[in-house]
């Protein structure tokens, strides 16, 4: 089986299933909130855990707060930031159309609380223009929301000029950097945000974990009342998982260079390969930067979902688009924002490669393209 849809999720790494297994078979099940010792064994192990994310990223423990997904913290970010803004007269907005289904949820639910929410277009390449961003950012600005790299096309958006610009306006910057991590380089440094959203099953930990950054002296309200991650997020804390999406981030982070450079050449290869050897294919996203892995493709006059299929059937795995937003008749909201009519985005397949992606599975799915696009463009015919 090849696997290209670590956009989507990634495999769990060896030494994170290793953690797990040891967590939840040799005890040390106690609530991170009780007060015998068993509680304290646990809150000593979640502490151990945040002081590794906050070591990564470049910030303070106490500003990691840990979430049960990357959408809950991008939702906790813009509705909590939001709702506890101090300038209660400042009620704009500013994101983009290309921002993970999550983001854009949480944004229509801000519209509805009485937010002016500006969405800022993608030009051709899927990039939001810089000079947009800082037009949009008036004096009456709350929040501007800039994901750092897109999940379908892999496209970075000006997130480090961004995060400066605002700084010096006093406007909270929120990035979704869950499909960054492990792929760029992330830290606090690199990107002085406010608020930072990641995901663990992007870079090798398990489903069901993930982090908001929130920078000392930034306020957000919670989601879920409680007195559980400094009053953010209410709710017994899943110390297994915090500590296993802090070993995946610490190795993430450390091998990020490494493998990046490598499975970028791989990227570029595949895409050559496909140009070279198959009329009327696109690469969604070629004008921009990118991160290493992902390459997404419009093949003109294919139906997605059944060339997605036959691939499938040949145990290569790979996206017609965002996993939250699959099994939907709609065509992706990111290629659309793009300029793409919905027949071109409904031509379009996701590939997103990993660490463990190999030459030789380049080879494969390069022929099984050649195979199978041809056909499914005469039944479509």
């Amino acid at each position: 089986m090849i696997y290209w849809d670590h956009n989507a999720a990634a495999p769990v790494r060896a030494e994170v299933g290793a953690l797990l297994a040891r967590a939840f078979t040799e005890g040390g099940f106690g609530n991170a909130s009780s007060v015998h010792g068993g509680g304290r064994e646990a809150r000593a192990r979640l502490d151990a855990a945040r002081a590794k994310v906050a070591r990564v990223l470049g910030c303070e423990p106490k500003e990691i707060t840990f979430t049960a997904s990357g959408s809950e913290a991008d939702a906790l970010a813009l509705v909590g930031a939001y709702a506890a803004r101090p300038v209660k007269d400042r009620r704009r907005v500013v994101s983009t159309t290309v921002e993970h289904p999550s983001a854009l949820g949480a944004l229509a639910q801000l519209e509805k609380d009485g937010a002016q929410v500006v969405r800022l277009s993608p030009d051709a390449s899927g990039r939001v223009p810089l000079e947009a961003v800082l037009e949009a950012l008036t004096p009456d600005t709350a929040l501007c929301s800039l994901m750092w790299a897109n999940n379908e096309t892999g496209v970075l958006q000006p997130v480090a000029e961004t995060a400066r610009a605002c700084r010096q306006r006093g406007i909270l910057f929120h990035t979704d950097a869950v499909q960054a991590a492990g792929k760029v380089p992330l830290t606090l440094r690199e990107v002085d945000a406010d608020l930072l959203s990641l995901s663990a099953h992007k870079f090798g930990g398990p489903q069901g974990v993930g982090v908001l950054v929130v920078r000392k002296g930034v306020d957000v309200r919670a989601l879920t009342p409680g007195h559980q991650e400094g009053g953010r997020r209410g709710g017994t804390q899943n110390v297994p998982h915090a500590e296993a999406l802090a070993l995946a981030l610490e190795l993430a982070a450390a091998d990020q260079a490494s493998t990046a450079a490598r499975v970028a050449a791989l990227r570029d290869t595949f895409e050559q390969q496909v140009l070279q050897r198959l009329p009327g294919v696109t690469v969604n996203g070629a004008g921009a930067p990118r991160v290493p892995n992902t390459s997404n493709l419009r093949f003109d006059g294919v139906e997605g979902e059944a060339l997605l299929m036959a691939l499938d059937l040949e145990d290569i795995r790979v996206s017609s688009g965002a996993a939250c937003a699959s099994g939907t008749l709609s065509p992706s909201h990111v290629l659309r924002a793009m300029g793409l009519s919905p027949a071109e985005a409904r031509s379009s397949l996701r590939f997103s490669l990993g660490p463990g992606t190999t030459s030789a599975e380049v080879t494969r799915v390069v022929d099984a393209l050649c195979t199978h696009v041809p056909r499914v463009r005469a039944l479509g015919g």
